[in-house]
Formats: structure tokens, C-alpha cells, sequence
């Protein structure tokens, strides 16, 4: 063998490796950035939250369909005390913002560990349940992801 494929075999080996990570920080970056905005019809509106999309990506205790339909949590105490109790967990889980708090409601944004997806969360408290809406803001599925979510915090609230 030549010196200059010598060389040349000494290049690729050493730079064959560098070019996947070179372009997998730009992706991770634009993917991470990629939270998307909320919603605009967030909140109550007239005695209900909002309904969810024709995708599974979300949950929520008022819909009628099967697959999105959650059961509503049960009150922990009065519903003031359930809503403290609620932003007591919510403070509790990491990469939780709570972003609107008002009596008989809360809203929150759950961010996912490694892509930073945006969740977010919603409570009706009422005087004899708390409605939710756990929705995904960008993608298709979810991978039930909403809905094990509300059924850990149902496990907490209980508690």
C-alpha cells in the first residue's frame, strides 16, 4: 500500500465517526426547541374545558368518547383543599410550570425528559370532583403517556 491510501484509510476512519454527531446536535437542538405554543382555547369556557383533538394524544374526564375519556379525580378535603393539595403536587414533579392559577382552577406544562415536549395540564376543581385535560401540544400519539400521567396523580391525591 501506498503512503497516500495509508493516509487517506487513516482520515475516513478518524473522521467517519464525526459527521453523525456533528448533525446530531443541530437536530437535537431544533427538535428540542419544538415545544410549540399553547393553545388558544385553553381554560373553561363555559363550565367546561376544552374538548380534545381527533388524535390520541389527549385525555380529558368531560369528553364521551372512549378514547379520550378519563374519570374525573375525587376531592381530597374541600375543593380548596384539593386545589392546594394539587399545586402541591404539581410542585413536586420536575419539569412542571405552573402557569395559571385561579380558584377552581389550574393549569400547568409538563416538559418532556429528553425532547422537551410540551404538555399541557389542566384542573377544573368543582364542589364535587376535579375535571382534567392532559394534552399533547405537538405530534400524533402519545403513547398513553397523558393518560398515565392523571391516573399517577390520582394515585397521589388519594394518598
Amino acid at each position: 500500500m501506498n503512503p497516500t491510501s495509508l493516509w487517506q484509510k487513516a482520515l475516513i476512519r478518524v473522521t467517519r465517526g464525526t459527521h453523525k454527531p456533528a448533525l446530531a446536535v443541530p437536530l437535537v437542538i431544533v427538535l428540542s426547541a419544538c415545544s410549540g405554543s399553547p393553545p388558544d382555547n385553553l381554560g373553561i369556557h363555559d363550565g367546561r374545558l376544552a374538548a380534545c383533538p381527533e388524535s390520541p394524544n389527549c385525555v380529558n374526564s368531560q369528553a364521551s368518547d372512549a378514547q379520550h375519556t378519563i374519570e374525573p379525580l375525587a376531592l381530597k378535603g374541600s375543593p380548596e383543599q384539593t386545589q392546594a393539595r394539587l399545586k402541591e403536587l404539581l410542585s413536586d414533579e420536575p419539569r412542571v410550570r405552573l402557569l395559571d392559577e385561579k380558584p377552581g382552577y389550574l393549569r400547568a406544562e409538563f416538559s418532556s425528559k429528553l425532547m422537551r415536549f410540551v404538555d399541557d395540564v389542566e384542573f377544573m376543581i368543582g364542589t364535587t370532583q376535579v375535571d382534567v385535560r392532559s394534552a399533547s401540544r405537538l405530534g400524533y400519539a402519545d403513547f398513553d403517556v397523558n393518560r398515565e400521567r392523571i391516573e399517577q396523580l390520582r394515585q397521589h391525591l388519594a394518598e
